[in-house]
């Protein structure tokens, strides 16, 4: 049986997983795992949380919604949150989510409760505000409070109306209409897209579903409307002026104004209706010209809906009935370790073709290591696939009556297959990295455009484009490479298109400028893994100069010293310490030193009036979190993400979490929004 400490542990343990798999889906369009995969750790968290309310962490999923918007596009503040819905598995779910409804409006179990079902669209989710009539600005789903601007780009799909027909149903025009709904791309245009990428050496997506979002998430409208997609409304936001009183005269009024709605939906008067369509739904699935992954169940009467109102993240009279993934029976004929851009080692399984839910599949992820050691799958076995969600194929288990005599265990590789440096595991992650990120070719291209970025060496004219210009041509293979550009290539640089000679002399002045570079831009532009822009010139304060950091990381007592600095956990420690022991990464740093003046962090003062104080927050508060740190930094005091006993202060916003409560364990002293800003203010003077 788990101790309470460690159910805490596991909870932020998912806390942690799920949010990182959903920035991945939210911000950057490719999932990390399959929805069957993201469903179990999600269902997992939620049993948890259930009996351990008091132990849930600060980033669950129940305290959000989606994920932030991206960086790169306005933000749109929702006059009516975009929820998200509570996701159910079997029919006995269902018949729970009806028992619920009628418990909580007091009615008799046999009362009718009209229920509007419709098909589950597997895309992005969008809401486009009209003001009397006129389309005026779209957005996405976001945190579900605020979202990305994409007015511009929703007004390049044609089925979205720019303004609405006058022939609704009660011959009005609303004076605010917040229409929801999702933006898709059809199994045809999703594979024609495909293929064009494909000609142009692009980017090739992993399924209409994250075309579309790749597609409506551009920057530049003009690429979004050179793709092919499609969107249908289902949902209310915000409205005035129209008396709707169920859910399916809304629905059939969108239709009268222009948009287009999924021709199946249906209303349903009781559970076994529901469940009838949700099994005829399933069996069209495959044939349908769009993807779906469900059916969403409504309460029809608005009325109501306003009776059952909300919990947490989710509305109570609505919910996504989730279809079982899809399955077929292959061979595995080989296990390929694939080195990815941020090192990681994914094995993936070359299968027999087979056609899984009307699609061909000759490819499954494995994961990691520890997943092909669990399932014991190996080379030439009878294996199950699954398409879960329709998003990455997957190996269920393994047919072990059908496995050949001669069958030997997988042996994942302790070098990486690419550059031969060490692969190791960081701390408790399944996933194992190739260390010679500095120069392991798989990873060497992104790790060059991270070198020079802002917050590293900030070297401008090398901006994403010209290294990769560079580095086709074998120019640039590493960072070394940038700083002896000039002396190998000039003569050829003036030849090439698009270069004259002020822009190579702006770039070689540039590249002169950068050979003089801070501590922590150093630090940080090495790319060592756990270590970002603020992990940086934390290390920097610490050490102060390179030598001492270097010898530290080196050294047989740096676990110890490594960890005593607040805000280093182990995880850390060792992706520092497994940089430093990496000869690939010596060699290189050395080459580096040679050419490099790396500037010593400034000394703190003695007297600044917050040094030794660590400060840990918890909520939200009106400052932005970024200033906050800034400031108590500025004032020499250390921001911690967790508390211990070591902590000076904690500032509580709105909403605290466990953090609150720890504090009081310990008896820290717990200052709100207004007396925090006091605080600084007195010590600023």
């Amino acid at each position: 049986m788990q101790t309470r400490e460690e159910i805490k542990q596991e909870l932020q343990d998912l806390a942690d997983k799920l949010e990182r798999y959903d920035e991945a889906y939210h911000q950057k369009d490719a999932p990390l795992v399959s929805d069957a995969e993201y469903d179990a750790l999600r269902r997992r968290a939620e049993q948890l949380e259930a009996e351990y309310p008091d132990l849930i962490p600060e980033n669950s999923l129940s305290r959000r919604v989606g994920f932030q918007p991206a960086s790169g596009f306005k933000k749109l503040e929702h006059a009516v949150p975009m929820l998200s819905l509570q996701d159910i598995f079997d029919e006995q779910d269902v018949i729970d989510f009806m028992d619920r409804l009628h418990k909580f409006l007091g009615l008799p179990a046999d009362a009718p409760i009209d229920i509007v079902a419709e098909p589950k669209i597997d895309g992005l989710g969008y809401s486009a505000v009209y003001e009397n009539g006129k389309f005026m600005r779209g957005a996405t789903r976001g945190d579900g409070t605020v979202g990305e601007d994409i007015t511009e780009n929703l007004k390049t799909i044609p089925e979205l109306p720019k303004t609405l027909k006058s022939a609704d149903l009660f011959s009005l025009t609303p004076a605010l209409l917040d229409v929801r709904g999702e933006v898709y791309m059809k199994k045809a245009d999703f594979l024609a897209l495909n293929e064009e990428q494909k000609k142009k050496n692009d980017k090739i997506f992993a399924n209409p579903r994250n075309a579309a979002a790749g597609s409506l998430r551009q920057l530049n409208p003009a690429i979004t409307a050179k793709r092919k997609l499609s969107l249908f409304a289902y949902a209310l936001g915000a409205y005035e002026g129209v008396p709707f009183k169920t859910h399916w005269d809304f629905m059939q009024s969108l239709k009268a104004w222009g948009f287009p709605i999924n021709p199946m939906i249906r209303l349903c008067r009781n559970t076994k209706e529901m469940l009838d369509f949700f099994h005829e739904l399933g069996e069209k699935r495959a044939s349908l010209p769009y993807d779906i992954d469900g059916i969403v169940y409504k309460v029809n009467d608005l009325a109501l809906q306003k009776r059952l109102g909300f919990i947490a993240r989710s509305p109570r009279w609505a919910i996504a009935h989730k279809f079982p993934a899809e399955q077929a029976t292959t061979i595995l004929k080989k296990i390929r370790v694939q080195v990815g851009r941020s090192g990681a080692l994914t094995p993936v399984a070359d299968l027999e073709p087979i056609n899984v839910g009307g699609v061909l599949v000759q490819h499954a992820t494995l994961h990691n290591a520890d997943e092909i050691d669990r399932k014991d799958i190996r080379e030439g076995d009878t294996v199950v696939v699954q398409r879960a969600g329709d998003v990455i194929p997957q190996i269920v288990r393994v047919i072990k009556e059908k496995r050949p005599a001669d069958s030997v265990p997988f042996e994942f590789p302790k070098v990486c297959p690419v550059c031969g440096a060490h692969a190791c595991k960081e701390g408790d992650d399944a996933v194992t990295y190739c260390m010679g990120g500095l120069t392991c070719p798989a990873q060497a291209m992104e790790r060059l455009k991270h070198f020079v970025s802002k917050d590293a060496f900030d070297i401008q004219g090398l901006g994403d484009r010209n290294i990769e210009q560079f580095y086709e041509l074998g120019w640039i293979k590493n960072p070394m490479d940038i700083f002896t550009l000039r002396e190998n290539y000039e003569l050829r640089l003036l030849g090439l298109e698009g270069w004259g000679q002020k822009s190579v002399l702006n770039l070689f002045d540039a590249i002169e400028k950068a050979k003089t570079v801070s501590l922590a831009r150093f630090i940080y532009a090495l790319g060592i893994p756990e270590v970002g822009e603020a992990t940086g010139k934390l290390l920097a304060a610490h050490f102060e100069s390179w030598q001492n950091f270097a010898d530290v990381s080196t050294s047989a007592e740096a676990m110890a010293k490594l960890t005593e600095i607040d805000g280093i956990g182990e995880t850390m420690a060792q992706d520092i310490i497994d940089f430093f022991a990496e000869e690939h990464n010596q060699t290189l740093l050395q080459k580096l030193l040679s050419v490099l003046t790396i500037q010593d962090a400034p000394k703190q003062a003695e007297n600044l009036p917050l040094k030794g104080k660590t400060f840990v927050f918890t909520g939200t508060i009106s400052m932005p979190r970024d200033e906050a740190k800034a400031r108590v930094q500025e004032l020499g005091g250390k921001v911690s993400g967790s508390v211990s006993a070591k902590t000076s202060f904690v500032v509580a916003g709105v909403d605290p979490g466990s953090k609150y409560t720890n504090a009081q364990k310990f008896g820290i002293t717990i200052l709100d929004e207004k007396e925090f800003k006091k605080l600084l203010d007195e010590n600023n003077k």
